[in-house]
């Protein structure tokens, strides 16, 4: 990505980090060394008595550079939502568990910057899923989803049936405990736990997990990422829920339709110049080394 002056920075910080207070203090003595403007989300704009980023991407400072996230994978799928369409780059510093989006240590951060301020990054601009619920030929609820939408129910022992179509062709009838949408981010996340396949960020692409299918012929697809796939309820004992990202809930009802397809809108992450994607699979999931 070809340089641009850094002049406002935000920080988000994941709850239950007092740790983060020291290092996001540090982090604004060295920007206002350098005269950028310095916004901190929450409690920590509060403690530390700095400007406040906003909650909402409508209350985010016109024209943010740049976004600093500290924490984990939640912190930062969070950190999505408030960026929306404004595609802002994030950095992310892990002070999570896994943190397959929070590449950055804490001690690489402040070099970090200094090296985005000499100059261009490198950015991965992350796939990101429209979802919409249309109910009654309406759309009643409209989100984004940088790993993945889950359909499930609030019964975990009961079974929904529902129907794919990929660019309105049927697919199959599934029936399983759920079913998971997810871009190739969301690869690693539940996907992965539900046996899909691993996905390398760079690939556009769609992927089908269903949740314990009750055929074991049901197994996980991957579709073009310029697919529009529509999911169709046809049975349910429970209640149903569409989960986006693990943070937005949205109950279904039978018949509702869900539909799924490629934003626009983009997720940039700014990357370390010194990894690769492989190293960070091999370091989360502790692949063996040669």
């Amino acid at each position: 990505m070809s340089a641009k002056p850094i002049k406002k920075l935000g920080v988000v910080v994941g709850p239950q980090k007092p740790e983060a207070v020291a290092a996001v203090s540090d982090l604004r003595a060295s920007c206002e060394a350098r005269s950028i403007a310095f916004f901190a989300a929450g409690e920590m704009a509060a403690q530390l008595g700095c400007a406040v980023l906003g909650e909402v991407e409508s209350d985010l400072p016109s024209e943010l550079d740049m976004l600093v996230v500290l924490g984990g994978d939640g912190t930062m799928l969070g950190a999505a939502r408030l960026v929306g369409a404004q595609q802002i780059p994030v950095l992310g510093v892990n002070f999570g568990w896994l943190g397959y989006l929070t590449e950055f240590t804490l001690v690489e951060l402040l070099p970090t910057l200094d090296e985005l301020l000499k100059g261009g990054f490198e950015v991965d601009r992350r796939m990101m899923l429209d979802v919409c619920v249309e109910r009654s030929g309406q759309c009643i609820a409209q989100h984004r989803a940088l790993n993945d939408a889950v359909i499930n129910k609030a019964a975990p022992a009961r079974m929904i049936e529902l129907e794919c179509f990929v660019n309105e062709q049927f697919v199959n009838s599934f029936r399983a405990d759920g079913m998971i949408v997810a871009t190739p981010t969301g690869s690693t996340a539940y996907s992965l736990s539900a046996g899909g396949p691993i996905v390398l960020p760079s690939i556009s692409a769609i992927l089908l997990t269903p949740i314990c299918p009750h055929m074991l012929s049901n197994r996980p697809v991957v579709l073009p990422g310029d697919s529009a796939v529509t999911l169709v309820f046809k049975r349910a004992d429970e209640e149903l829920m569409l989960t986006v990202d693990g943070q937005i809930v949205v109950n279904l009802q039978l018949d509702d339709r869900i539909i799924l397809r490629r934003s626009k809108t983009t997720f940039n992450l700014i990357l370390p110049t010194n990894r690769n994607y492989f190293e960070v699979l091999r370091t989360k999931l502790k692949w063996g080394t040669r």
